[in-house]
């Protein structure tokens, strides 16, 4: 029956079999099809192997990135199962490759925790594979497997004999599903050494056959940690100067929950708190981390009080106050987790609430008792937060009293766009008065709004939260973008519901000035206004690096491999051709019509979205990059030299 005629009958219902609904809706099963889906692959299929781990099976992952982006996962596990799946009459191996919810994670036998836990994780991967290769070793024999598009196109076949046990996949993704089919080492190095702190004892290796080293080998590294959470913390606080000599660290077990926790105070203003139920990094928190902080709040309360460290301060301490300047990382094992919502952001466990909250408050306190001198350290320390955070508190009233919404006005520097639209509208953020008085000649004054910020605004990372409201472009910030810090419950969060503009564009002169005011600025975003790269909303503008011209033609250069090109088409290989070449140091450089043909024209522009991909590994990054320690952030610049622009 066709529904031409607007029919809808039995022969409009689609059942699809197998792992066709994977390949029909890939993005319900692994987030999207970007790049970020396309890793995403990848951890499935190391989660399984992290799961081995787990059951104390397995201490070394290999992971390769080939020649032609395909990746092989390697493990000495106990490798899957081969034999005759008694209910589905096919082996055991092709059942877990082929089916949905197939596998071991459902037999509480097998694996006590997991963090795959829906069972649909390698089967995804193959029904998103051009190709994949499955190769067990088990009970002395070699198994092999392979398959395309979910399908097996070999039946399993033993092909060897061998010492060991394990199991190898090899895959390549299926390029008419994905948007890039291009690995980034970066990132998956970044994942497997996050596994590496979690998941102690554990060896991960990462190899990238692609790239070459000096000696000619392929670039590789491999992750290994005795330390575990006390090592991460350390790694993330390796920019910061520590409080404590050492990290307070808690472990226990109750009700088959396991925790674990690392702690460390810094002389820092920012709390970082990164959290994870099975090796699952948990962004949105949950029950897990209220346990912590109430842990956190009532120990160095009860510390402060029975030491009578409180009484000369005229306000009440909040629990926030006792996190100030702290880097945490708290890891539990849940045989059942109840996550809320399909990204498994945030674990909705109630019972672990208490569990975390005593595990962590019985060693609280007994570090306390132990290390008067350290836990007197932090306590100054927590005094000196809630003052700042009371003078914070009337700093930010008073930037928010003078915003438009309560009647105190626009600030005067920012040329307003016409639209009163948040969803169309634009505002640039630019360096210096001249840049924006030629980026407000050259804007359309319908949808982009200009506010210039005269010269280099206060690093966040180094100031006391009331510093930063006292701050002028960044209180312009505020007041321009119409958004408030609100105090809930006892945690300050960013309200953006009456954000003014959905596009926030950071435009920089393209030197080394320009590109250390816009870490600045992001990294004030980072810390204050989160949600706003969270949501989307921030960009960094691509103004060009050179003009070249010849005659009346021209072209605008945004790269070094750009402005050879456009010699060579001018120039046609001759010497002496004419041809020249304009370098742009400055948007002061550029007339009106240059910035928006180039840097401001949405049909032209080049624009980059910041997002957060991983919130630890920005952290770091950011803590390396705007932080007190030098030899982390020289260690940082040298390994990415060859990502920088270079400006001579």
């Amino acid at each position: 029956m066709s529904t031409e005629n607007g029919n809808y009958g039995a022969d409009n219902i689609q059942a699809l079999e197998g792992l066709e609904a994977v390949r029909k809706r890939p993005g319900m099963y692994i987030g999207s099809t970007d790049s970020k889906g396309l890793h995403h692959l990848v951890w499935e299929v190391i989660d399984n192997s992290i799961d081995e781990h787990l059951a104390g099976h397995c201490d070394l992952i290999e992971t390769i990135i080939h020649k032609d982006n395909s990746i092989s996962v390697r493990d000495n596990g106990r490798g899957i199962p081969t034999g005759m799946h008694e209910k589905l009459q096919k082996s055991a191996l092709e059942v877990v490759m082929t089916v949905l919810h197939a596998g071991g994670k459902f037999d509480k036998n097998t694996y006590k925790v997991s963090g795959g836990l829906h069972g649909v994780g390698v089967s995804c991967v193959n029904a998103l594979s051009i190709m994949l290769k499955a190769e067990v070793h088990r009970d002395g024999k070699v198994f092999t497997q392979e398959y395309s598009e979910g399908k097996p196109v070999t039946k399993v076949e033993e092909v060897g004999t061998t010492d060991r046990t394990g199991t190898t996949i090899h895959f390549k993704p299926d390029g008419t599903i994905f948007e890039s089919l291009v690995y980034k080492f970066e990132t998956l190095q970044t994942r497997l050494r996050e596994m590496a702190f979690l998941n102690r004892g554990l060896t991960l290796t990462i190899v990238d056959e692609r790239e070459t080293e000096d000696d000619g080998s392929f670039k590789s590294e491999t992750f290994h940690s005795e330390g575990g959470l006390r090592e991460f913390v350390k790694y993330l606080d390796e920019s910061r100067t520590p409080l404590i000599s050492e990290p307070i660290y808690a472990i226990g077990k109750e009700e088959n929950v396991e925790v674990e926790v690392a702690l460390q105070y810094n002389t820092g203003y920012s709390e970082n708190i990164f959290s994870f139920v099975n090796n699952i990094n948990t962004r949105e928190g949950g029950t897990h981390v209220s346990g912590f902080k109430r842990a956190l709040a009532r120990v160095f309360k009860q510390y402060g009080e029975d030491n009578n460290m409180f009484s000369k301060l005229k306000f009440a301490i909040s629990g926030e106050d006792f996190r100030e300047g702290l880097t945490a990382i708290v890891s539990v094992k849940v045989p059942e987790p109840q996550f809320k919502g399909q990204t498994k952001g945030e674990l909705g466990n109630s019972e672990v609430t208490g569990i975390v909250s005593r595990c962590v408050g019985d060693v609280l306190k007994a570090y306390l008792e132990e290390n008067p001198s350290q836990a007197k350290r932090v306590v100054e320390k927590v005094i000196i937060a809630a003052t700042a955070r009371n003078a914070a508190r009337k700093a930010r009233e008073m930037v928010q009293r003078k915003n438009i919404l309560t009647g105190g006005g626009l600030p005067g520097k920012l040329s307003d766009c016409t639209s009163k639209d948040p969803g169309e509208s634009e505002i640039f953020l630019v360096e210096g008065d001249s840049a924006g008085g030629t980026a407000k000649m050259g804007r359309n004054r319908m949808f982009q709004a200009i506010l210039p910020l005269r010269g280099k605004i206060l690093n966040v990372e180094k100031a006391m939260e009331y510093k930063i409201y006292e701050n002028e472009e960044i209180k312009n910030m505020f007041t321009a973008l119409g958004v408030s810090i609100e105090e809930k419950e006892g945690e300050r969060i960013l309200n953006i519901e009456k954000l003014r503009y959905h596009k926030i564009v950071i435009m920089c002169d393209a030197d080394i000035d320009g590109s250390h005011i816009v870490t600045l600025i992001l990294t004030f975003f980072f810390r204050y206004m989160r949600p706003l790269i969270e949501n989307g909303h921030i960009f960094i503008a691509s103004p060009p690096l050179y003009q070249v011209k010849k005659g009346k033609q021209f072209r605008y250069c945004w790269s070094e491999e750009e402005r050879k090109d456009a010699i060579e088409q001018y120039s046609k290989g001759q010497e002496n051709a004419g041809v020249k070449v304009q370098r742009y140091k400055g948007l002061g450089e550029m007339n009106a019509i240059q910035l928006w043909d180039t840097t401001m024209d949405p049909e032209t522009r080049i624009l980059k979205k910041v997002t957060i991909d991983d919130a630890i590994n920005a952290d770091h990054i950011f803590s390396v990059l705007m932080g007190d320690e030098v030899p982390p952030r020289r260690a940082f610049i040298e390994s990415h030299a060859k990502y920088a622009n270079i400006d001579i």
